[in-house]
Parts: C-alpha cells; sequence; structure tokens
C-alpha cells in the first residue's frame, strides 16, 4: 500500500492507494483540518459516503497520527510500504520525485527560509511517517518542481545578479496540481495540451500557470506563496513599497508583517465574511461582493499578462476548489477575458461540466489530483 501525505498549514490531507501492475488505485482518502482549534477528521472509502468527527489534533504530528489509525481498517492486511509527500519547495535543483533519505532531509531543512510557513510542517511529516510507519520508503514530490521550465527572464527579478544566485528568484508553486492538470490534458485533449494553456487553480492559495506543450512557461507565484492573484488569506501582488510604509508609518516587525500577509489579507479581510468563497457568494453584502469583484479582476489581469507570454491561448482550464466548483468566478472570469474567443455557456457553467465555453477558444473545468500524482511517483521510485 502506497500512502499520499499532503500538508496545508491548517490542514493535512492523506490517501491510500493499492499499487498493482498498472496505476495506483486509490482506496480511501482522509483529512484533518482546522489543526490546533476544533480539529475535524472525514474519513471516506472510494464509493462511499463521507463521515466526519471531532479529533484531538494539536498539531499536524498528532493529526498525522489520527489519520493512520482511522485509514487502518482500509489497509487490511498489506503493509504500508512507502509514504509520499507534498512537499513544498524543491530549490533550485529539486524538480523531480525522489527518495528521501538523511541527506536529501538535510538540504531540504536549509530551504526552510525560502518557505517558513510551510517547509517546516512538511518534513515534521517525514519526521512523523518514521516514528507511525517504522521502515517505509518515503519519498519527496515537489511542488516548485514543474516550474523549473520557466525561462530565466521569467524567473529573475531586476535585483543584482548575487541574489539570483543566492536564491532569490520566482520559483512557481501548486507544481502538482499543474501537473496533475497536463496529464490529464495530454489523455483528453491531446492538441490542446500540444498548445498554449493558461491553468487557473483557484482555491483558498490561488495561481495561474502559463503552459506550451505541457510545459511551464511563466507562473503567478513567485519566491513566495504570496505573489499573484488574490487568495483566502492572502494578499497575492502588492507594491513592496507599501511594505515599507507598514513598517514605517505603522511600526510593523517581521511576524507582524507576515501575519498580515499571509493569515489575515485576501478574501477574508475583504469579504467580511471569511475566507471560502462559498460563504462570500451566498452573503450578498456590499464588502462580500467587492471581494468577489477583486478576487476576479486580479484574475483577469494575471491570466490575461500570461497570455502575453504565451503569444495568445488555445484553452483556459480551471481547478481547485473555487475553480471546479464556483459557476460565478468561472463566469465573470471568462467574461472579463471575452476578446481571447472565450464564450460561456451558462447551462454547461452552472452544471460544472468539464467543457464550459462554446466559443472558438475552450474553456475547461479539469479536477486537480494532487495525490494521484504523488503515488505515481511513489510506484515508479519502488518499483
Amino acid at each position: 500500500m502506497i500512502l499520499t501525505v499532503n500538508a496545508g498549514s491548517s490542514s493535512l490531507k492523506v490517501a491510500l492507494y493499492e499499487r498493482g501492475g498498472g496505476e495506483p488505485v486509490r482506496v480511501a482518502s482522509a483529512m484533518v483540518a482546522r489543526i490546533g482549534h476544533e480539529a475535524v477528521l472525514s474519513i471516506a472509502g472510494e464509493g462511499t459516503e463521507k463521515s466526519s468527527r471531532p479529533v484531538e489534533a494539536a498539531d499536524h504530528t498528532e493529526a498525522l497520527a489520527r489519520l493512520v489509525e482511522a485509514l487502518a481498517p482500509y489497509q487490511g492486511e498489506a503493509p504500508l510500504s512507502v509514504v509520499g509527500h507534498r512537499i513544498v519547495h524543491g530549490g533550485t535543483t529539486l524538480h523531480e520525485p525522489r527518495v528521501l533519505d538523511a541527506g536529501l532531509l538535510a538540504e531540504l531543512a536549509k530551504l526552510e527560509r525560502l518557505a517558513p510557513l510551510h517547509q517546516p510542517i512538511n518534513l515534521a511529516c517525514v519526521r512523523a511517517v518514521e516514528a507511525l510507519v517504522p521502515g517505509a520508503v518515503q519519498v519527496g514530490c515537489f511542488d516548485t518542481g514543474f516550474h523549473h521550465t520557466m525561462p530565466w527572464a521569467q524567473t529573475a527579478f531586476a535585483l543584482p545578479p548575487r541574489y539570483y544566485d543566492e536564491g532569490l528568484r520566482r520559483y512557481g508553486f501548486h507544481g502538482l496540481s499543474y501537473t496533475s492538470v497536463s496529464r490529464s490534458l495530454e489523455k483528453s485533449h491531446p492538441a490542446l495540451h500540444a498548445g498554449r494553456v493558461v491553468v487557473a487553480h483557484l482555491g483558498n492559495g490561488a495561481s495561474a500557470c502559463a503552459m506550451k506543450s505541457g510545459l511551464g512557461q511563466a507562473t503567478t507565484m513567485g519566491f513566495s506563496t504570496l505573489d499573484g492573484l488574490a487568495m483566502g488569506t492572502r494578499c497575492g501582488q502588492i507594491d513592496p513599497g507599501a511594505l515599507i510604509h507598514l513598517q514605517r508609518a505603522y511600526g510593523m516587525g517581521l511576524e507582524e508583517l507576515e501575519r498580515l500577509l499571509y493569515h489575515d489579507s485576501g478574501l477574508i479581510a475583504l469579504s467580511g465574511v471569511g475566507a471560502d468563497m462559498r460563504d462570500i457568494e451566498a452573503a450578498g453584502t456590499e464588502a462580500s461582493e467587492r471581494a468577489i469583484d477583486y478576487f476576479v479582476a486580479r484574475a483577469v489581469r494575471e491570466i490575461g499578462g500570461l497570455v502575453a507570454v504565451l503569444g495568445g491561448l488555445d484553452a483556459l482550464v480551471f481547478c481547485g476548489g473555487i475553480g471546479e466548483n464556483s459557476a460565478r468566478v468561472r463566469a465573470e472570469i471568462v467574461a472579463g477575458l471575452g476578446f481571447l474567443g472565450l464564450e460561456l455557456d451558462p447551462v454547461a457553467n452552472d452544471r460544472n461540466a468539464g467543457t464550459i465555453s462554446r466559443g472558438p477558444t475552450p474553456a475547461l473545468v479539469i479536477p486537480t489530483d494532487e495525490e494521484a500524482v504523488i503515488a505515481e511517483a511513489c510506484a515508479r521510485l519502488t518499483a
């Protein structure tokens, strides 16, 4: 059996796969949300309804222990031999999935300064597995890896070159999601996959990526997961001069500024309702409507810039929690990009169909499956 581990800042998703002669087959999936504060564990076997219950989970290590316990009945007598992890940062050299050993873990720990809110959690989960599943092979899959094909002009900042050499560059994130969508496109729409595609991963974390022949050319996230689109609790693009102003005018220290940008900005700041787009759409207040307007405006602007990088657009793809489920957000983004030949099919859009357009340029909805990407890497590296 293969276990996949996908750790967010306050949640932890896992999935259990059975390995066979072909692609790994998912057996069950589970998640702990709101880690550290009224945590809830949800679990479902394939083809069965999800059940949820409160659980004690003060941190990700404890959450992972609860999840492994919850999945044990689905494991049966088969040994859990491989555990795959989504690791946010692979730095400048780790592009492909790798079996994790002591040397590689030490290298990944050095990257914690580049992703201080995510990398330590990822590595804590690796250490937790060492105790929970002794002897299991562990595999790291790097969210930055997909973007290593971006040209220099899309990775550099206009700063003295020594900073670039020391790692201050645009990395891009959500790489496992983009890998999943690229593979799905190659199977279901090979002609589009070979062309110019922008994928919009819209969720609590949000970004967009320009692909040509399935390879990353540019993306909206940069050095950190703060840049680009507005997100659930993150600001997205902001003038760096505004950050200097916040420090000078309001006396903000580093930790206070970091908290503002990562946790107290974005949709949760604008809407007055929260970070969940479903709640924001249902609220119908002036603040919630402005939050949606801002989210859409930033998406249209960023996607338009990615189309310029590609020199045109052959397809637009939506994925992620908002991208796959919010008909309103998709409709407004497509309307804002109508000059690119995008025309919405309202009926298809309202039912979250795979194709939601009827114009010359297709708009698609493709569910992302990061866990399947991790499981496939585990099977391949431990065959």
